[in-house]
C-alpha cells in the first residue's frame, strides 16, 4: 500500500474528510517548491498534488495557466520535477501525486517514469488528459512499480467510463465537480453530489471533489460525502498573491474539512 492508501486509512479512521492541495511545481521557481510544500502540510494538507507545468493545458483555468507559465520561464521540467519531489522527501512524508499531462510523459516514458518517480518518493500520478479506454499499458507499468494511478470522472462521464475509471483508479477517483475548466467558483456545483452518488456504485475507493473548490463552506458542504476535497486554483493565487500567507490561508480551508 501506498503513503495514499495509508492516508485514506487513516482518515476513515479519524472519520474526517481529506485535504488535497495542488502546487504548480516551479511557480515561482523549482527551489521554492519544496518550502511551499512544507507550509502546505503544516497548514493542514494531507497529501500533495505536485503539478508538471505543460505548455498546453486543456483543463486549467488562467490562474494555473500563468503558474504553468511562470514555472516553464524558471526551467522547470518533469525530470525537475522528480527532483523538487526528493527534495520534500527528505524532510516530509506526506503523500504526493504527480499530476502530468500525458505528453511530457510519453517523451519521458512511461517504464523510466515509474522507475524514476519510485525513487523520488512520489507515490502515484495522475494523467489528466489520458483516456481511460486507452490507460491499460500505463496502469500495467505504473502498479509494476507499486505506484497509485488516479483517473478523473466528470459529471458528463458514461456509466460505462465511470467503470473503467474505477477499475483502472487506485489511491482515489478524482471527481471532477463540473464540466469546463479549473478555477474558483462563488457556489458548489450542484453536479458535485450526483456524481459521488453514481461513482459509488463502481467503486469502494475512497472519492475526491475538485474543480472550482476554493472556499470554507465549499469544503464543509462537501465534507459530509467525499473521503477528500481538492484545492488548486485557490492556492495558486494565494501562491502568487502572498506566498508568505500560504500556510494560514490553508488552515483557513482545513479548518472546516473534519466530517
Amino acid at each position: 500500500m501506498t503513503r495514499i492508501g495509508r492516508l485514506f486509512e487513516k482518515l476513515a479512521k479519524e472519520k474526517r474528510c481529506g485535504m488535497i492541495a495542488y502546487l504548480t511545481a516551479g511557480d515561482p521557481t523549482p527551489e521554492a517548491t519544496p518550502k511551499l510544500a512544507a507550509a502546505l502540510e503544516r497548514g493542514g494538507a494531507d497529501l500533495i498534488e505536485l503539478g508538471v507545468p505543460f505548455s498546453d493545458p486543456i483543463a486549467d483555468g488562467p490562474v494555473i495557466q500563468l503558474a504553468g507559465e511562470r514555472a516553464l520561464r524558471a526551467g522547470t521540467t518533469l525530470a525537475k520535477v522528480l527532483l523538487i519531489a526528493k527534495k520534500i522527501r527528505e524532510t516530509s512524508e506526506i503523500p504526493l501525486l504527480l499530476f502530468t499531462y500525458l505528453n511530457p510523459v510519453l517523451r519521458y516514458g512511461f517504464e523510466r517514469l515509474a522507475h524514476n518517480a519510485k525513487a523520488a518518493g512520489i507515490d502515484g500520478c495522475l494523467l489528466t488528459d489520458a483516456s481511460v479506454e486507452e490507460a491499460a499499458e500505463y496502469v500495467k507499468v505504473m502498479r509494476k512499480a507499486e505506484l497509485d494511478t488516479v483517473f478523473l470522472a466528470a459529471p458528463t462521464s458514461t456509466e460505462r467510463r465511470l467503470k473503467l475509471v474505477a477499475e483502472y483508479s487506485s489511491g482515489f477517483v478524482y471527481l471532477v465537480s463540473r464540466t469546463g475548466i479549473t478555477g474558483e467558483q462563488q457556489a458548489l456545483s450542484g453536479a458535485a453530489l450526483p456524481l459521488i452518488e453514481r461513482m459509488r456504485k463502481h467503486t469502494n475507493l475512497p472519492l475526491a471533489v475538485g474543480f472550482g473548490i476554493s472556499k470554507p463552506e465549499h469544503v464543509a458542504a462537501l465534507a459530509p460525502y467525499a473521503e477528500a476535497v481538492v484545492v488548486g486554483s485557490a492556492i495558486v493565487r494565494q501562491i502568487e498573491k502572498d506566498p508568505e500567507g500560504l500556510e494560514e490561508f490553508v488552515r483557513g480551508l482545513a479548518g472546516v474539512h473534519a466530517h
